[in-house]
């Protein structure tokens, strides 16, 4: 499949009728970047995705991407509100999965000598691991106005600020959600885990701003060289992933009756429009707000944690949100494509919604230069904030990559990498770390992912990205 060169971080693989493609598909990356996704079988689904019917624009790969469920990770693909379908497969079982930073008014200097009390708080305070809880009381009245409210009903029960909601995409909350859409055992997975990291690639980490790339667009996010931050990574955890894994199934029943022939069933779909089409939006939806809402409490326990550690109140401590973003999401949007306002259900599979400025989607602080986009590393690599370009808006349906991206499986990294080389490379940086398997630590290992350096260099060399700040971790907590 040849993938043809644009220029030095834009390929293609142009359309192809004959293999039914109905699109071209763009990759943003480097050369070595492009060839490793050809080789892993990113570019092949990529170019499957290209035969879905009511696509808009091109099928598109961000630099972080990499082979996932029938949908790469790391891709962005848009389709007509009218005619287009929706894809549980190009928005991934973690449905909502996504990042927020909070900001504090402290140094490195202030928090190293308490950083082993402070990470030990975090870790009790923040469940993590497969099946955490955290007992708050929750009733199934609760659960239904979670997903069909979002974070301003957890934020009137007093978990956090109303200025955390303006400082949330979508302001937290989702329009469509219905519980109703919801099965028993998905309702059962979610009641006890909001709140709760979870495993995987998920974590907390306490990080300190190591550079400042835009001095003006930092000001603006209120973010400056050395001060301590908070990163949390995590979405639905398995209330999403049920919701998924129940409606493929369904979905696969659509494919059957409609007599629809896919180039991988991994793709199955929906028109829009449809019974089908429509539970699975409000069901998602519910997801969506769930993650929002998980995110918050978890942010409210690491201010509790703050709290605790060193005997001032959060807001002494200057614990405002910069802003919490979703890469794992299918949304309505109003886009400008070849001139024309269209609006489109944007997927975003492990990529990051990078408004430019102007839109009124932005929280009012950030309008004049553009909405923050939160981009996680790899366990003891650096993370960045990045802001939305114009250049995104015209070419990515206002998108971006969302993090490392994997080099190997996790099967190939507990193989290869011993979990002591990351301990003693951790050791090394004097970054304090807390997890619960020896196993999550080679999973997770830096080596087991790209280079998240050379991937944001990537979305700003394209043009639909600005490096703001560089942050490296001093504290991790992971399951």
């Amino acid at each position: 499949m040849e993938l043809k060169k644009v220029d030095d971080v834009r390929f293609e693989v142009e359309r192809d009728a004959s293999k039914g493609m109905n699109t071209d598909v763009r990759v943003y990356a480097t050369k070595p970047m492009s060839e490793k996704m050809q080789q892993d079988g990113t570019i092949t689904q990529a170019v499957n995705a290209s035969t879905l019917p009511g696509i808009v624009g091109k099928v598109m790969v961000m630099p972080d991407g990499h082979q996932g469920y029938g949908f790469p990770v790391g891709g962005v693909v848009a389709f007509d509100a009218n005619e287009g379908i929706i894809s549980p497969g190009a928005i991934g079982f973690d449905i909502n999965c996504g990042v927020r930073l909070i900001k504090t008014n402290l140094t490195e200097k202030e928090v190293r000598p308490k950083l082993e009390k402070l990470m030990d708080r975090l870790f009790a305070n923040v469940p993590s691991g497969v099946g955490s809880k955290l007992r708050i009381g929750l009733t199934q009245n609760d659960l239904k106005k979670v997903v069909e409210e979002g974070v301003s009903h957890m934020v009137a029960k007093g978990f956090g600020y109303k200025e955390d909601v303006e400082r949330i995409e979508e302001n937290g909350t989702v329009m469509g959600a219905d519980i109703d859409k919801v099965s028993p055992m998905a309702r059962k997975r979610g009641m006890e885990a909001l709140g709760t990291l979870g495993a995987g690639n998920h974590f907390l980490e306490v990080q300190k701003i190591d550079k400042i790339f835009s001095e003006k667009i930092a000001k603006s996010y209120g973010l400056h060289e050395g001060q301590v931050v908070i990163m949390v990574h995590t979405g639905s955890r398995g209330f999403g992933h049920q919701i998924c894994s129940d409606y493929l199934q369904s979905l696969l029943e659509y494919q059957r009756k409609n007599e629809i022939k896919l180039v991988d069933p991994e793709l199955s779909y929906a028109k829009i429009g449809t019974k089908e089409a429509e539970d699975y939006l409000g069901a998602m939806n519910c997801a969506v707000n769930y993650a929002f809402t998980n995110r918050q409490i978890i942010t409210n326990s690491i201010r509790k944690s703050f709290e605790e550690t060193f005997e001032k109140n959060s807001d002494q401590l200057g614990m405002d949100l910069l802003y919490d973003v979703a890469h794992n999401i299918a949304k309505l949007e109003e886009h400008v494509f070849e001139g024309k306002r269209l609006n489109v259900y944007v997927h975003r599979k492990g990529a990051t919604r990078a408004f430019a400025k102007g839109r009124e989607d932005i929280p009012k602080a950030y309008r004049a230069v553009g909405q923050p986009v939160i981009i996680p590393g790899s366990m003891g690599t650096a993370s960045y904030v990045l802001c939305g370009r114009q250049g995104a808006m015209d070419e990515t349906f206002g998108s971006t990559c969302h993090g490392s991206g994997r080099l190997m499986s996790r099967h190939q990294a507990i193989r290869d990498i011993p979990a002591q080389k990351t301990f003693t490379d951790l050791e090394k940086k004097k970054i304090v770390i807390r997890v619960r398997t020896r196993k999550l630590i080679s999973e997770e290992a830096e080596w087991a992912y790209k280079n998240v350096d050379e991937v944001v260099q990537v979305v700003e060399k394209a043009g639909i990205s600005d490096i703001v700040s560089r942050n490296v971790p001093i504290g991790v907590a992971k399951g």
